[in-house]
């Protein structure tokens, strides 16, 4: 997954457990948790800041970083004290399942979009799907998802963002092994500075990747001599591909349906991470949710959405890979249901 931010709380994949309901409709949800209160922002000293970034320009030097791109990198750079509060709110995750799906993820808008652009990128995507294996549908979803279709890539500068978080001092580390990344990614030539903008976590470009995954997973699919997240749609989707790829997506594969549980079912008896064929299920009374028969299929999980209403999954293996793009359940099943509808 991309490592950068969590969205909402993810809930273990689940198994069949005994008890009673016919439809996911009826199936008891959990109680929503209050959303926990944002830590308070220290005030920001901008000498002990500055004197930080004096030692990461030391550093990136000492890391073969030239001269002119450390200089252009952190030209105007200040802590970023919006940065830091983002950073302690996470905001997201306090969204029911059914709030984020049906107002923010799987919108009218965002499928309509999404289908006017698959068939307006159709070659493209059929030339990524050759090479990748990996299904144009959700590379689509996934494009939506993180940048609603490279329409909101991030107005935070890149740079100043991760040598915020990484002076903050909650996750430094992480953060300051983002920002030499970034500063690489500069010092090749793939983007200017001042073009490197992305979310207030540092991820970037279409694709929201960070520092360290464009490094190891962005593509130069139309072979200019640079990965252009950020301007190249070629570079962002085959990028994309390349990050399933690299992570084990199935070809031919789908990744889930919403399914009925049979009756004996409830969310807190349910047996967490066991999978089984579905004709397994099958047997065990599961239904789709439109109450026909199971397709057959890879093993799959019960999977269920963090703070739901009842809605219940079925998932397989390719579920799991689009949760290493991105960890949380909710953000999963998000693509999923999207991706089912673009294509």
């Amino acid at each position: 997954m991309i490592r950068r931010r969590t969205l909402l709380a993810a809930v273990p994949l689940a198994g069949c457990g005994a008890a009673a309901v016919p439809s996911p409709a009826s199936v008891p949800a959990a109680p929503t948790p209050a959303p926990a209160a944002p830590l308070p922002v220290e005030p920001i000293s901008s000498v002990a800041f500055d004197r930080f970034v004096d030692g990461v320009k030391t550093e990136a030097r000492r890391r073969g970083i030239s001269q002119a791109t450390v200089n252009a990198a952190f030209a105007g750079v200040q802590a970023n004290r919006r940065v830091i509060e983002l950073d302690r709110r996470q905001a997201e995750g306090g969204l029911p399942w059914e709030d984020y799906r049906d107002r923010i993820m799987v919108t009218p808008t965002r499928i309509q979009n999404g289908q006017r652009l698959y068939r307006e990128n159709a070659d493209l995507l059929r030339r990524i799907e050759q090479r990748y294996r990996v299904s144009p549908r959700v590379i689509v979803a996934i494009w939506g998802v993180e940048t609603n279709y490279g329409g909101n890539t991030g107005g935070f500068g890149v740079i100043e963002a991760l040598a915020t978080l990484a002076w903050e001092g909650r996750r430094a580390a992480y953060f300051r092994n983002e920002l030499f990344a970034a500063l690489k990614i500069i010092d090749e030539g793939h983007i200017r500075a001042e073009r490197m903008r992305g979310s207030w976590a540092g991820a970037m470009g279409q694709p929201q990747f960070m520092p360290s995954n464009f490094d190891r997973l962005a593509v130069d699919f139309d072979g200019d001599g640079r990965r252009d997240i950020w301007d190249s749609r070629a570079d962002a989707l085959g990028s994309i591909a390349h990050y399933f790829q690299r992570n084990g997506w199935r070809e031919g594969e789908s990744w889930g349906l919403e399914a009925r549980p049979p009756a004996g079912f409830t969310l807190a008896g349910a047996d967490t991470e066991s999978r089984r064929p579905m004709r397994d299920f099958a047997r065990m009374g599961w239904r789709t949710a439109a109450g026909g028969a199971l397709p057959d299929g890879p093993d799959a999980s019960v999977v269920l959405p963090s703070r739901g209403a009842g809605q219940v999954f079925l998932g397989h293996h390719n579920l799991r890979v689009i949760r290493r793009y991105n960890s949380p359940v909710n953000y999963a099943l998000a693509v999923g249901l999207l991706s089912d509808r673009v294509g």
